[in-house]
């Protein structure tokens, strides 16, 4: 505060200075909303006192400041900030102040900046030094005060004094720690302030194997992140200084920010290419250390299996360096065999010698060209390969290019066994029923190409990673070796033929994604995840039911469901209707009036208008309406009753079979027409009838059945010409009408 701070009083909109409670804030803030407002009231921390007050937002933010510092000369040494996120108050975003905001008058950012650089360029015990970089790292988040600091030339200053080592211990750290906020800002060229003595001071820190400061040792690697990222003459001079296997011995360290800003270097010095026309070779010099099994194993040990220093940001950079590690891969995917290279062609035969044991052999030292070799076209054949006269053009399709021939070649060698029976089992099968191993392998490189994205950029939220392919120093081959053995046994469990080969390969490609969504720790693992046809049959039909369930949710679906109920419910009503119409024949239960007959017969009248019954002989008989004496008039029904309400069930001694079964009709004058169904569903059609008669709601089980399964059949009929198509769950919005109807079709 300036020395005339205590001159300042209290502001002229309050009597006095107020101390307020959490519940005073907590109701400024609800009693007047959020909204823009000219007049908006705040709580303003003058000299340690609190105070109410009407900020004026019409007026100029230096006449707010000059009204709170009434009596005080130097009101312009004077601004306002906000208590929670200590952001300065400037004509910018004074408008964004709210209802219920918390403020505080506080020296200028330019004279904060001053007092600062002064007390920075003053000869002072450590630890003023240290509280002096302590405040400038905690004022450099405010892009006010940065902007004002990096004018007067302070980031240099500061750059220069860590180059000089006159700042050490705690000040360095928090010294690190401003560099980095007021790079963050933007409003600076990393390469106009870096330079390079402070490249090489800040890679010292780094590459210093003894116990660095945590905090030291954590904002070097940011700033050597961030500057790799920001330039490319920075990237020159840091790779010169760092290495991979330098880093290596940080992220064995115990603390996760460290480990997790160690990755987030290696990720950025893997992602900057150092020679823009030779992609793949200028990262040579950094993806070799990475694949050496030191490398893997460290991060598999100290990060993967220590479950938890993986957070959501340590999830991020393994996925970034996983993709990064894939795209190795890329240049061998991307190219095409080429004939005329003698140890590709070598490669290539190597897949028949091995298969078939033959005596030929290329070696390096062949002094004929590989080219002249004449092959064995029936044996390409039974390796599979569609082109067996000239096998060479099985590698042209990029991808997967020469990487196929790669993944093919390491399971013959690694796998020799599994190979050999793999090849003579499918070559014994006969034409139709072969699974043909060369088509197989390139179809599924290809495949897993697109399912492990090689070759494609990391994202900058993607935290997918799968630690599986940390465990091998080759992973992605052994992963192939799983997967075309496989392909095969999935082919023999669909008994299939040349014609399914695609419709094997998408069994296939669930069976991977599958086998992948459980996370798998290990290849192992992966292997025995991995689901056989039969449970794939029941994933897709499951997943379908649940598509079908989802899609049946989507508000669209919902509006037509319920404007094709009212057509369905009357659909039920007419079949109701026309089942009373046919009639049914039920059985009697015990009474004086028709014991000489067992059986009688009910159907409704083709009007509709009356009920007519009568006697008869057996079940299978149903008389004309003609021929039945009984009737009873629609009109005079009243009620149906159900169960133990039946009269001819209440006091009747009958199996609880029969008494769920039972129904009457009550009509005029108190009387019942009593009846005993065959069978649920006939009471169902009845009981739905009867109420359709009396004008009521249908409510058996079987109509709510029948309603939803009609419905159902007429929604997937609707929806045919949809398959696939995403249906949005809001219509579009309605564009605003145009300007002019000039464009409008005049007579």
């Amino acid at each position: 505060m300036s020395r005339n701070s205590h001159h300042m009083p209290t502001s002229p909109n309050t009597k006095t200075s107020i101390k307020l409670t959490q519940y005073d804030k907590k109701l400024i803030q609800t009693a007047h909303g959020h909204g823009k407002r000219d007049v908006v009231k705040v709580a303003v921390d003058v000299k340690g006192l609190t105070q109410l007050y009407e900020m004026d937002q019409t007026k100029k933010l230096q006449d707010i400041i000059k009204d709170l510092c009434k009596g005080s000369a130097d009101w312009s040494e004077y601004s306002l900030q906000v208590t929670d996120s200590g952001m300065y108050v400037t004509a910018a975003n004074q408008h964004e102040i709210k209802d219920g905001e918390m403020l505080r008058l506080v020296p200028s950012p330019e004279k904060s900046v001053n007092d600062l650089i002064q007390s920075l360029l003053m000869k002072t015990p450590q630890e003023d030094k240290v509280v002096a970089y302590k405040r400038l790292s905690k004022s450099s988040i405010d892009p006010t005060f940065a902007d004002i600091f990096i004018q007067k030339k302070g980031l240099s200053m500061i750059v220069e004094g860590i180059e000089r080592e006159t700042c050490k211990g705690e000040a360095l750290a928090h010294g690190l720690g401003a560099v980095i906020e007021l790079l963050d800002h933007g409003t600076v060229m990393y390469d106009s302030v870096l330079t390079h003595g402070f490249i090489r001071k800040v890679c010292s820190l780094v590459k210093d194997n003894s116990e660095t400061d945590v905090t030291i040792l954590q904002r070097a690697l940011n700033i050597l992140e961030l500057a790799v990222i920001h330039s490319q003459r920075l990237y020159t001079e840091i790779s010169k200084e760092v290495s991979v296997l330098n880093l290596t011995t940080h992220i064995q360290r115990s603390n996760a920010e460290i480990q997790h800003n160690t990755i987030a270097l290696i990720n950025a010095l893997f992602l900057r290419d150092p020679n823009e026309g030779s992609r793949i070779t200028g990262r040579n010099k950094i993806s070799n250390p990475m694949t050496q099994k030191q490398f893997r194993t460290v991060i598999l040990n100290h990060i993967i299996r220590s479950s938890k220093n993986v957070n959501s940001e340590m999830a991020h950079q393994l996925y970034v360096l996983q993709v990064l590690t894939f795209n190795l891969l890329e240049e061998r995917m991307r190219t095409k065999l080429n004939p005329h290279d003698a140890e590709q062609r070598r490669n290539l035969f190597e897949l028949r010698t091995i298969a078939f044991d033959s005596t030929t052999e290329i070696s390096p030292s062949t002094k004929r060209s590989t080219s002249s070799v004449q092959f064995n076209a029936d044996d390409f054949k039974k390796l599979g390969f569609e082109n067996n006269q000239n096998p060479v053009l099985e590698f042209d399709q990029t991808p997967p290019g020469l990487f196929a021939l790669d993944c093919m070649r390491y399971f013959a060698r690694n796998q020799q066994d599994n190979y050999i029976r793999l090849v003579l089992e499918n070559s014994a099968r006969g034409d139709k029923h072969e699974c043909p191993f060369a088509k197989s392998s390139v179809h599924l490189v290809k495949m897993i190409c697109e399912i492990l994205k090689i070759g494609e950029q990391p994202t900058e939220t993607g935290e997918e990673y799968y630690a599986m392919f940390f465990t091998h120093d080759h992973a992605i081959e052994e992963f192939f070796c799983i997967c075309i053995q496989l392909l095969n046994k999935t082919w023999k469990e669909m008994s299939a033929i040349q014609e399914d080969f695609d419709k094997v390969l998408n069994v296939v490609r669930d069976q991977i994604l599958l086998g992948l969504k459980t996370k798998p720790t290990s290849l192992d693992i992966f292997k025995q995840k991995l689901k056989n046809y039969n449970d794939i049959v029941k994933y897709r039909e499951q997943e379908r039911l649940n598509k079908e369930e989802f899609d049946s949710q989507i508000r669209p679906v919902l509006e037509l469901q319920e404007e094709l109920r009212p057509r369905i419910l009357e659909l039920v009503r007419e079949q109701r209707l026309n089942f009373l119409k046919a009639g049914t024949v039920f059985n009697k239960v015990s009474n004086k009036k028709f014991r000489e007959k067992s059986h009688w017969c009910c159907r409704l009248s083709p009007n509709q208008k009356y009920l007519h019954y009568g006697d008869v002989d057996n079940t299978s008989d149903k008389p004309p309406i003609e021929s039945m004496n009984g009737k009873l008039d629609i009109a005079d029904c009243k009620d149906i009753l159900f169960g133990k309400s039946c009269p001819h069930i209440r006091n009747s001694k009958v199996h609880k079979n029969t008494a769920d079964l039972a129904f009457s009709i009550l009509y005029d004058p108190d009387d019942y027409l009593n009846f005993v169904a065959p069978d649920p569903a006939t009471l169902d059609h009845w009981s739905d009838g009867i109420a359709a008669l009396l004008g009521r709601k249908m409510t058996s089980g079987l109509m709510r059945y029948d309603v939803e399964m009609l419905l159902g059949m007429e929604m997937k009929l609707r929806l045919l010409e949809l398959e696939n198509i995403h249906i949005p769950d809001r219509p579009p919005a309605i564009p605003p009408p145009p300007d002019n109807y000039n464009f409008a079709y005049k007579f």
